[in-house]
């Protein structure tokens, strides 16, 4: 029994659960009579909903089958070994369930080594190597094909990634080495370190081409033939490959310069990930890749123990798997078909509503308005916007004229909704208003039609209240910008049916957004949280603490962006709107801040001018702001925001917002784009001792978030 063998048996038993991928081995004979060629196609004789991944069982069949054609190749009774996949599915990377599993570095350390043990064996064969890209490949399934010689891809391919980053991780089977001693390190620190931090943006196959990670670029149809035939081409020599020289000196340093800007302004250090690859990336220079696979064990091993990788797997998994089936969701079976969509206002937001709604589901859609020119407008807006998804060639000519036949505006709402199903509103949000657009609109809608409402804060049951059905009137709060942010925030009146709530859950799912249950309390979810958060910010602040200390104290979080950005991308007044909703609610844990309410009346768009292209403080902001003599640290100011986030999270449990603290999770995650390394929030504060320290026990059981004892 070889050694790999040996760390692969013991590292299987870590795995119980792992879906098995086979390497099923097949021999034919090369166009051109080029000779007699390997093939091994990696298949976990599933469809392509469950994409093929490596667990320790995995590995271990790979290795077999190296085994075989190693000993063919040495033997001459073939000319060279091709890897593909399964239909759709090159391979995604390591079985991620095993990882969650793991309590000890030992362990950690088998995982990156028999990775390593296995792949590396493709390039030590005496025949070369090809990797055919046919179909997702993402973490381990392209590091894989890295080892190989020469790699093909498939112009069909839809997604192609190294994410460990992303996920807490470095790429630990080759990534970090190989890559840029074949594209370059400043090409590898964007598809590493870039790419990652950008919410984990994929390439097509066309990009992978362009890139030089592939050798050659087919059509999908008929992708693996075309492969095959180029592959007999290189045997014979009549196809020569071709490969940019890498440039080993400063240009290798900048680039990985580079890299730690862009992970200083996405994590601000928060994270460990980033930085140790761009440690092996750096060490990777001078080409030794025996002693850049050793530093991506370690890495690999050190990360796996770490409590930031555990709070990105738990985040993963929130994504994933919770999001699609949503704690407390009626029946689906008790859903009501939706043939025709009402929008009531037509101003930007209205209009994006309109937009996602028409493109997802692909029924009838129309707004209305108070006057002509309003509503001319709202439709004008979606009607460029599909000229644009045209002009990119996101759709076709057909598609585009089909789609802008189905949107409408009228100024008559009973000549609109009379045979509407779902109807939305997003109109002012002042309660007075919301009520009379339900009262309008209930009276000229069909007595089966869903009435939504998009607020941010107000209460849905006081906008149902009186209305003569308020069980048909649920909370569907969307997050700017509508098409990007997947939280949807499903709130359930005290009225509400479960029959308006499981068609609110059902459209959620077409819209393919992430839909999460919330009480109606005010704010809800992560409009609570946000205030509470920047709320403490903006106290310290009006106590006495400047303004870039305030801000400075939260970057070790690694937030998407820092408060002040955030409030002016909010917008001033709408966060003095919500801040007042909540203090009218919570008196004594949320204030309204004076200054806030100077900077909204004196019609400023925000507290920072851009005029340098980085935020600076506004001088006439500057000038308004009325501070005390209480200046903090900025551990200080941490310390009192994280306090009173951990605690507004416990009171809300406690209300029953939401099921659990998975809920609040997976709401900033999906609804503020806060790190999967803070696990959402929750996670953190454990980590942390936030938790503990306010409310007495941790958020999350021991070992779900973190190393399991």
């Amino acid at each position: 029994m070889s050694s790999t063998t040996e760390l692969l048996k013991g590292a299987a038993e870590l795995f119980p659960g792992e879906v098995v991928t086979q390497a099923h081995v097949r021999h034919l004979d090369l166009p051109a009579g080029a000779g007699r060629f390997a093939l091994i196609t990696l298949d976990n004789g599933l469809d392509h909903t469950k994409p093929t991944t490596f667990g320790p069982q995995s590995l271990a069949n790979l290795d077999e089958a190296i085994d075989q054609v190693e000993k063919e190749a040495s033997e001459g009774s073939i000319v060279g070994v091709g890897i593909t996949g399964k239909p759709f599915i090159f391979a995604v990377g390591a079985d991620l369930k095993g990882l969650e599993v793991l309590k000890n570095h030992e362990d950690a350390v088998r995982i990156g080594k028999g990775g390593h043990d296995v792949f590396r064996r493709l390039s030590g064969l005496a025949v070369p190597t090809f990797a055919y890209y046919n179909g997702a490949a993402m973490g381990g399934g392209v590091e894989v094909g890295l080892h190989c010689s020469y790699r093909t891809v498939s112009k069909a391919l839809p997604a192609f990634s190294l994410p460990e980053v992303f996920l807490g991780l470095v790429p630990g089977w080759g990534g970090c080495a190989l890559l840029p001693n074949l594209i370059g390190a400043d090409r590898a620190v964007s598809v590493i370190i870039e790419n990652s931090l950008n919410q984990n943006r994929q390439l097509k196959g066309a990009q992978v081409f362009e890139l030089g990670i592939a050798d050659a670029l087919f059509e999908g149809a008929d992708f693996l033939e075309r492969s095959l035939v180029w592959t007999a081409g290189v045997l014979t020599g009549e196809t020569v490959v071709e490969r940019a020289a890498i440039d080993r000196g400063d240009a290798w340093d900048q680039a990985v310069a580079r890299g730690r800007a862009i992970a200083d302004s996405k994590v601000h250090g928060a994270a460990p990930a980033a930085y140790r690859a761009l440690e092996i990336i750096a060490a990777a220079k001078d080409g030794d890749l025996g002693a850049g696979f050793d530093a991506e064990d370690q890495a690999l091993a050190d990360l796996i123990m770490s409590g930031e990788l555990r709070s990105g797997l738990y985040a993963f998994n929130l994504v994933q798997k919770r999001a699609k089936r949503p704690a407390g969701a009626p029946d689906k079976s008790l859903a009501r078909p939706v043939t025709k969509v009402g929008v009531v206002g037509a101003g930007l937001m209205a209009s994006q509503l309109a937009l996602l709604f028409l493109r997802r589901l692909e029924v009838p859609v129309v707004l209305t308005d108070i006057d002509q020119a309003r509503v001319d407008k709202g439709v004008g807006y979606v009607h460029a916007e599909i000229d644009k998804l045209l002009g990119k060639g996101r759709i076709n000519q057909d598609k585009a004229n089909r789609l802008k036949a189905l949107v409408t505006g009228v100024l008559d709402k009973a000549e609109g909704f009379s045979d509407a199903d779902f109807i939305i509103e997003a109109v002012f949000e002042e309660i007075g208003v919301k009520q009379q657009v339900f009262a309008e609109v209930e009276a000229v809608a069909p007595a089966h039609a869903i009435l939504a409402t998009n607020t941010s804060s107000l209460s849905v049951t006081e906008m149902a209240s009186k209305l003569k059905n308020p069980e048909r009137v649920v909370g569907f709060h969307f997050f700017n910008p509508v098409a990007i942010l997947p939280l949807l925030e499903i709130v359930r009146g005290e009225r509400t049916d479960d029959a308006a709530l499981a068609t609110a859950f059902g459209v959620a799912r077409k819209l393919k957004k992430t839909a999460v249950l919330v009480k109606d309390a005010p704010a809800f979810v992560v409009n609570r949280i946000l205030t509470r958060f920047m709320g403490e910010i903006q106290n310290v602040i009006d106590e006495g603490t400047p303004v870039a200390v305030a801000e400075r104290a939260v970057e070790p979080l690694g937030l998407p962006m820092s408060p002040l950005v955030l409030l002016d991308l909010v917008g001033p007044a709408i966060g003095l709107h919500v801040s007042e909703t909540l203090h009218r609610a919570f008196p004594e844990r949320f204030t309204v801040s004076a200054n806030l309410a100077a900077v909204v009346e004196a019609g400023k768009r925000g507290f920072y001018v851009y005029d340098s292209g980085k935020p600076e403080l506004d001088p006439e902001v500057a000038a308004l702001l009325e501070q005390g003599d209480t200046v903090l640290t900025e551990e200080q100011t941490r310390d009192r925001v994280l306090d009173a986030v951990a605690e507004e999270i416990g009171l809300m449990l406690d209300e029953g917002v939401v099921a659990e603290a998975q809920d609040i999770d997976l709401c900033l995650i999906t609804g503020a784009g806060w790190p999967f390394h803070l696990g959402g929030i929750t996670p953190y504060l454990d980590r942390a001792g936030v938790s503990a320290r306010v409310n007495g026990k941790p958020f999350l059981a021991p070992g779900v978030a973190s190393v399991p004892a």
